[in-house]
């Protein structure tokens, strides 16, 4: 076996085609990954500890046990181990890919991988999926700090970001800054063509593996690389879908730059670049979807920020900011993300000072993360301007939940409420209502709308509207709901219709509330 090894993976389609069948063969699964680890193991892994998922696996040979040795944990393996996981594909195939390097020709000699190869499966707004995915090896697996042009395999932003974005067909989608290619592979699910870009030739080379494996060729994710929106100036795309390398990283000596997670800019402004920018490769009606950080300054906030990025976007804009950290909490983060620990005293020390004083000559008071939605207006007039802060949990995926909402604005910045009052409304399933009383009382003094869904909102009603809401099944028009609450309660039509229709907007387009099909 030749021990020749290039630095990233390479698409031989023969030996791809061969490694597929093997993974498939294995059942090479998260399923079947988990179920040999068992629950104690899988979650010590999930956490960044090795050594429960080594023993799990140590004396097994079955081909799972030693693709996950190999691949997941970086242990060595004997090449007649990996022969027999990978039998279509053998040591010498897997290393012609660029996936192990060997350490001798020997059947019992060990063969090391020089990639993470892993299952990934995911929920988005077009069902489940499963996948293979190729990377580099984590510190987990290397013992080492990250090499500055790392990359990253499936994190929880990635996943965030999939399970996020709208899913309707689409044309044309660009997967901006696309890494080992996780964005793409969901987006070849609903789209004609995909536009995969990078400014990392080596994240290309990962994601043309990844992408191979899933049996896509250029014809259908096609790689270009480049920064930011330059590989495809001049052309429009109907969906753009991005996890950029947003990370607000001090630009001072020492300080290392990763290039999954640093865009080369000086505190937030790749994020304003996007922002602002993103809406000239978009057609009218295309979105945009993004996860980014923004800081928060002194006597700023985050919205007072991030809008007027939208303002000068032109573009409709719904921006939930789901989580916040101080500089401190901040910094610990990425300096842990990059390899770095408290135990390497000298090293923590110096990273933490730089960062702290990095925000703080911005007056950086906090660190906001969230998701961007944009789109460009179809008639050329943005009329969405939508910047809130949901902290709580989220029933994911929220991509479904995101299309819904946009579709409702649309719906309703047309209505009068003479048209409200025609259309026959329904409550959504995920609804429930909640009243509080106090001892004794007959009346509720609270009554609470949960939304069991999306982002889980809770509304409190007053009598009116719980009980307009109540009666939304469909069969009566939202006008004849008010005229009988309004003889219900003895109070004139009018006011009845003034409380709860404005409140049935917001309903509507938070989705508690459905506008007929």
């Amino acid at each position: 076996m030749s021990t020749a090894s290039p630095d990233v993976p390479v698409v031989d389609p023969a030996l791809v085609a061969d490694l597929r069948a093997d993974l498939d063969a294995a059942a090479y699964t998260v399923e079947r990954v988990e179920d040999l680890l068992g629950p104690v193991a899988s979650a010590a892994l999930h956490r960044g500890e090795a050594l429960p998922a080594e023993r799990a696996t140590r004396t097994d040979d079955d081909p799972v046990a030693v693709l996950v040795r190999c691949f997941v944990l970086g242990e060595p393996v004997a090449t007649s181990a990996l022969v027999r996981a990978l039998p279509r594909t053998g040591a010498d195939g897997a290393a012609r890919l660029g996936l192990v390097e060997a350490a001798g020709s020997g059947g019992e000699d060990p063969v090391r991988a020089r990639v993470d190869l892993r299952p990934y499966a995911a929920v988005d707004g077009t069902g489940e999926a499963t996948w293979w995915v190729a990377s580099d090896l984590g510190e987990l697996a290397t013992g080492r700090a990250l090499r500055t042009d790392h990359v990253l395999g499936v994190g929880g932003a990635s996943v965030t970001l999939a399970q996020a974005t709208v899913r309707d067909p689409r044309a044309r989608v660009l997967d901006l800054g696309t890494g080992c290619g996780v964005q793409a592979l969901h987006a070849s699910r609903h789209a004609a063509h995909v536009v995969a870009t990078d400014l990392s030739a080596r994240a290309l080379a990962f994601a043309r593996l990844t992408t191979a494996l899933a049996g896509l060729g250029e014809d259908r994710v096609e790689m270009r690389q480049g920064s930011l929106l330059a590989p495809v100036a001049g052309e429009r795309f109907d969906l753009v879908v991005s996890n950029p390398p947003f990370v607000i990283t001090p630009r001072v000596p020492g300080v290392p730059a990763y290039e999954y997670r640093d865009g080369g800019r000086a505190g937030d402004d790749l994020v304003r670049e996007l922002v602002t920018g993103v809406g000239d490769v978009l057609d009218p009606g295309g979105v945009a979807q993004m996860l980014a950080n923004w800081e928060v300054r002194r006597g700023e906030s985050w919205d007072e920020r991030v809008g007027s990025w939208v303002d000068a976007s032109g573009l409709d804009a719904w921006v939930v900011q789901r989580d916040e950290q101080d500089p401190a909490e901040y910094a610990e983060t990425w300096i842990r993300d990059g390899g770095t620990t408290p135990a390497d005293r000298d090293a923590w020390r110096t990273l933490y000072g730089a960062w702290l004083d990095d925000l703080a000559s911005r007056d950086v008071e906090r660190i906001g993360f969230g998701i961007v939605t944009l789109r460009r207006p179809a008639d050329g007039v943005a009329t969405l301007r939508r910047l809130e802060e949901r902290t709580g949990p989220v029933q994911q995926p929220l991509g479904p939940t995101f299309a819904a909402g946009l579709a409702a604005h649309d719906v309703l910045r047309t209505l009068t409420d003479a048209d409200l009052a025609g259309l026959r409304l329904t409550v959504a399933a995920d609804v429930t209502e909640e009243r509080y009383l106090e001892p004794g009382a007959v009346d509720p003094n609270v009554v609470l709308l949960r939304q069991g869904g999306g982002f889980g909102r809770t509304v409190r009603a007053g009598t009116a509207l719980a009980a307009f809401v109540g009666a939304c099944d469909g069969e009566l028009t939202a006008g004849q709901v008010v005229g009988a609450l309004a003889a219900l309660l003895d109070v004139p039509v009018a006011d009845v219709a003034a409380d709860v229709l404005p409140s049935a907007r917001g309903l509507v387009a938070d989705g508690l509330l459905h506008l007929p099909a």
